[in-house]
């Protein structure tokens, strides 16, 4: 080979090699998606007053980002509260685009009894664009609260869409029965069933009052999962990112809410309830095992007039899923 030949195949070897990266980061935008999504039931009024200067929205604003997370969902936030988590998540510089990142839906309008006369509800927050929201309301119970679904697709896909839903509590104090929960998580569905039957990537996070062993959820989880004595007679579209952690009771999940009262199978063991929930439809997922969730341990360093507080009385739940 002559000289000018050896440097042809240098070159050629060096061009090849630079290319490489290139072709891996075109084939790693075209194949699974991954996606952290985050969840939680705060208490916004209950225990913070409506105030955002507890250390709840603090905290919140460096999990996410710690985390990572690509889609945030809130129950029980009052306005206040998202407009400072707002402002906090853009200074952390966490949302792609800072003018289009946030929804929030009042389940209970402003100049209640509750956060202080502020609005109070449900919120999601996206790491990416969003397009218009959907604002679903639920079908009414005794309650002082309007129930809702809120949703929205993302700005630059909108076969994806990410949700949130806070269902009531049975409360017959209230007149709120099973009836009136069993008929929100329907109508709910109705509409959660009609976009995956479309073909779109549905994502739903939220406080559904509900445990994964509850008949009422029998019509979401699907029938892949099938866990006798614990998580069983499913005939629904979706999987939730906590039923395959064989280590924290397999089908059902680590709890998520303070409430010793909760009827969990006994084979799980936890004496505390599991009733929030992330979905995701078992269509989109990459295939089985794609996908897991945590529930982190409830933070106690707030502070409420001076005194030290529980953030909540609800565990944050986070989890990853890898879509098609």
């Amino acid at each position: 080979m002559t000289r000018f030949g050896k440097i042809r195949s240098v070159l050629a070897v060096a061009l090849c090699a630079a290319l490489l990266p290139a072709t891996a980061a075109q084939a790693e935008t075209t194949s699974a998606k991954t996606y952290n999504i985050w969840q939680w039931n705060v208490g916004g009024s209950t225990i913070h007053d409506g105030n955002s200067d507890t250390g709840m929205v603090d905290g919140a604003v460096a999990s996410i980002v710690n985390r990572n997370a690509h889609f945030v969902a809130f129950n029980e936030l009052c306005k206040g509260q998202w407009d400072t988590l707002v402002t906090k998540l853009r200074e952390a510089g966490w949302p792609i685009d800072s003018t289009n990142f946030a929804r929030f839906e009042p389940s209970i309008n402003a100049g209640g009894d509750v956060c202080g006369g502020a609005a109070f509800g449900n919120a999601i927050f996206s790491k990416y664009p969003l397009y218009t929201a959907d604002r679903i309301a639920l079908p009414d119970d005794p309650s002082s609260e309007q129930r809702n679904m809120l949703c929205a697709p993302l700005l630059d896909d909108r076969t994806t869409r990410f949700c949130t839903i806070h269902i009531a509590a049975v409360n017959l104090k209230k007149g709120v029965t099973n009836e009136h929960k069993v008929e929100q998580l329907a109508a709910a569905q109705a509409q959660l069933d009609s976009w995956v039957s479309q073909g779109q990537t549905v994502m739903i996070a939220g406080d559904f009052n509900a445990q994964p062993h509850y008949p009422a959820l029998n019509t979401y989880y699907s029938a892949s999962l099938n866990v006798p004595e614990v998580n069983n007679s499913n005939r629904g579209p979706f999987r939730e990112l906590d039923d395959n952690d064989s280590d924290n009771c397999l089908g059902y999940g680590e709890w998520t809410a303070n409430d010793s009262s909760a009827i969990i199978p006994d084979k799980c063991g936890e004496g505390m309830a599991k009733i929030d929930l992330i979905f995701v439809s078992e269509a989109s997922l990459l295939g089985p095992g794609s996908y897991s969730a945590d529930s982190l341990a409830i933070a106690a360093n707030c502070k409420k007039e001076k005194v030290t507080i529980n953030c909540s009385d609800h565990r944050i739940l986070t989890g990853t899923v890898k879509l098609k």
